[in-house]
């Protein structure tokens, strides 16, 4: 399938996306608009064949999948499909006076906190070698969630990342803007981008700046991240006939975080192998899961106290000709009718440290916040019996106090 571009722009593009009606994936080549519903890949009961039923559907599909239940994917054939290029600027939506939000953090930060100790007593009995463990906050009030908003925002704020609102069942939608790419396929050309090792950003340039040295010469995060890039190389070789990988990771960031990068490049063996295919190969990548992925998903099962759903899952499109992208589902929230849940997580590794895990945890979920029209700023923790996160209306919070100090 050759893409065919629409004389308008990302920015009218989103402009035109509607919540319950369609859905829209923008990444650094270009911005997808998918309309109505004209048929549902069927479920699957594994990753592998859920990749096999997209193949013999011979269309283009968009949506997402979970990271541990293949059979609750939600991939679709759209009416239409509009695309344009990337999205390149543009000016965010005002803030508008809100009812406040009711915010309950699940875990309460002191037990993510002591789920982060349970897994460093994991990795010292060299069960696993590295663990990525998560929590959540659970966001409600009267009146619904500008879904619109939320991804103009998103686009706005991280024009170069993948700005992503999907259509789930039960009325839900799953919005983000992941920075890491899990893999794209354009022809015989594949490209991935494993981020892993992170660090908050700082309104401070000075400071800002420091902190993207110290991560590009940490040893722990250099570690961790050789861990997930030989990782997604090994996955990958199998499926091509060149493969090019970097020595060395270099720095992105996106609003609020600076991230340790490689981007890996090859050329396809075998034409029939689809976007997918190399998607369910790769997943999950220790930047999501943890190593070896076996001990690593049985450690997350019995610390985290949530199903993570489509978090740390893969959003994204595959046409006929087997060519896509798919998206890391992180940096994401689900909205609901009445609420959402935000999603952040981090690797735990020998050396990590509970409060500064935590203190990662916090910073990755002001990029759903801002998206909220909150807007916590970049030096402050997420403590949120202190209120730290504000916005147009006041923040009430359950739960404990929080401690202070990738996925």
């Amino acid at each position: 399938m050759t893409i065919a571009y629409e004389a308008v722009s990302a920015t009218e593009l989103l402009d035109e996306y509607r919540p319950g009606s369609s859905s829209i994936f923008s990444s650094p080549r270009h911005t997808l608009l998918a309309g109505g519903v004209a048929d549902v890949v069927a479920p699957a009961w594994t990753m592998r064949e859920l990749a096999e039923r997209v193949r013999e559907h011979r269309d283009l599909v968009v949506g997402a999948i979970p990271f541990d239940d293949p059979a609750s994917a939600r991939l679709i054939t759209p009416v239409r499909a509009r695309w344009a290029d990337p999205f390149i600027s543009g000016e965010p939506p005002p803030r508008e006076a809100t009812r406040p939000w009711r915010i309950t953090p699940v875990p309460t930060p002191s037990d993510h906190l002591e789920g982060v100790r349970r897994v460093l007593e994991l990795l010292g009995t060299g069960a696993v070698e590295k663990v990525v463990l998560a929590r959540s906050l659970e966001l409600t009030r009267p009146e619904p969630v500008d879904i619109a908003a939320m991804v103009r925002r998103l686009a706005v704020r991280d024009p170069h990342g993948h700005v992503f609102a999907v259509d789930l069942p039960g009325g839900r939608t799953l919005v983000g803007a992941s920075p890491e790419l899990l893999v794209s396929r354009d022809g015989p050309a594949i490209v991935a981008n494993p981020l892993a090792g992170s660090a908050a950003r700082s309104a401070d340039p000075v400071e800002d700046r420091r902190r993207a040295a110290a991560l590009l010469c940490s040893a722990k995060e250099q570690h961790e991240h050789a861990v997930v890039v030989q990782a997604v190389a090994a996955a990958l070789a199998p499926h091509c006939r060149a493969l090019s990988v970097p020595a060395e990771p270099s720095l992105i960031c996106t609003s609020t975080m600076w991230h340790l990068s490689s981007r890996i490049t090859g050329r396809l063996g075998d034409p029939r192998t689809t976007a997918l295919d190399l998607a369910v190969a790769l997943h999950p990548t220790p930047a999501v899961c943890g190593t070896p992925a076996l001990a690593a998903r049985a450690a997350i099962a019995r610390i985290e106290p949530f199903d993570r759903g489509f978090y740390t899952g893969m959003v994204g499109w595959c046409d006929v000709s087997g060519n896509g992208e798919w998206a890391v589902a992180i940096r994401c929230a689900e909205v609901t009718g009445d609420g959402i849940r935000l999603f952040a997580g981090g690797g735990i590794v020998t050396g990590s440290v509970p409060e500064e895990e935590l203190a990662e945890t916090s910073a990755k979920f002001r990029t759903l916040l801002q998206a909220l029209g909150l807007a916590p700023d970049l030096d402050v923790d997420l403590d949120l019996d202190t209120n730290a996160v504000s916005g147009m209306g006041a923040v009430a919070v359950t739960g404990e106090t929080p401690g202070r100090g990738q996925a």
